[in-house]
């Protein structure tokens, strides 16, 4: 199930969200990769940098600055969403830049984010890519938490890795307090996020064994919510055959100690193509289709673009 409020409906789009606790992993090359790649595979895509206060997600498409960007929309200084959609000069391809001008626009309030929101799920396009900016405040959890796949990049570095087990409890927490099943464990939920809370509580799995022994009735409606929530792990920067392993060890971790199934998508190699691109401003699988960076990205969007017509099928 993906999280979603009364306030929004549900996306004419496939939406696929790229996000991770620590900036520096990879997302926005990644974000932009797999869009040309589903966009060379036929499928008409729109990227979207929602990076609140950094974008910078055109470079990485070896675009200039639009003129017309997100915080145009919420300033009201075009007459409606569609006026922000860019084209690019690859086929399928359209992208909204995101906050370039505006100090203030990591400030934006719950009343913008469902504005947004609102009108990604109207978007025409078969797939709608989000890039996240790195952290866990509210709004960033909130676009990360609407997409129907929702991926966490992380590199074989502690800090990375420490980064996103805090992003998927934080992710988790936000998905179990603002569903509507859970509305009578609010209280709960929001002093289970502190992780120094009096009642013992420092996982998912523990608040649902508290839950259990406390209300059975709402345990079964925690758990069928729990069960709902869908991540899957990209390993970035991969360099030896252990850091291959990583993704399989936090699915693992996740599982025994969040008590969540977060799936493995694969890993990217590092490539010395990767950094060559963004120093030219240049897409990497436009400048270097051949690197081994570059098929292994293409594997992956044609893995998730099969993925989701299995299930459509199904």
């Amino acid at each position: 199930m993906t999280y979603s409020s009364s306030e929004n409906h549900s996306p004419r789009s496939n939406i696929i969200a790229i996000g991770g606790g620590k900036g520096g992993v990879g997302k926005s090359l990644i974000s932009s990769s797999l869009a040309i790649s589903m966009a060379k595979l036929g499928r008409s895509v729109t990227l979207i940098d929602l990076d609140l206060g950094a974008a910078n997600l055109h470079t990485c498409m070896g675009l200039k600055i639009p003129q017309f960007g997100l915080t145009d929309f919420l300033k009201s200084r075009v007459n409606n969403f569609e006026e922000i959609l860019t084209s690019t000069p690859l086929k399928n391809l359209q992208f909204i830049c995101g906050f370039n001008d505006a100090l203030d626009i990591a400030d934006i309030g719950h009343e913008q984010v469902q504005l947004l929101l609102k009108n990604i799920f109207n978007l025409k396009s078969e797939y709608i890519i989000l890039d996240l900016g790195a952290g866990t405040n509210d709004k960033t959890l909130d676009f990360f938490l609407s997409a129907q796949k929702k991926i966490i990049t992380v590199v074989p570095e502690p800090t990375s890795i420490e980064n996103a087990y805090r992003f998927i409890k934080s992710a988790f927490y936000r998905q179990m307090r603002l569903s509507e099943g859970n509305s009578g464990l609010q209280s709960l939920i929001s002093e289970a996020m502190d992780h120094k809370n009096q009642l013992g509580i420092r996982s998912p799995s523990d608040l649902l064994r508290h839950i259990q022994q406390t209300d059975p009735t709402a345990s079964a409606k925690f758990l069928n919510e729990m069960r709902s929530f869908d991540l899957s792990i990209l390993v970035n920067q991969v360099r030896t055959y252990d850091d291959r392993d990583l993704g399989k060890s936090v699915t693992s971790v996740c599982r025994q100690y969040f008590g969540v199934d977060v799936k493995y998508l694969g890993y990217l190699e590092y490539d010395n193509a990767a950094w060559q691109a963004l120093r030219k401003k240049r897409p990497l699988v436009v400048d270097y289709p051949n690197s081994p960076l570059a098929t292994q990205i293409s594997l992956i969007a044609r893995n998730l673009i099969d993925a989701q017509l299995l299930k459509a099928v199904v």
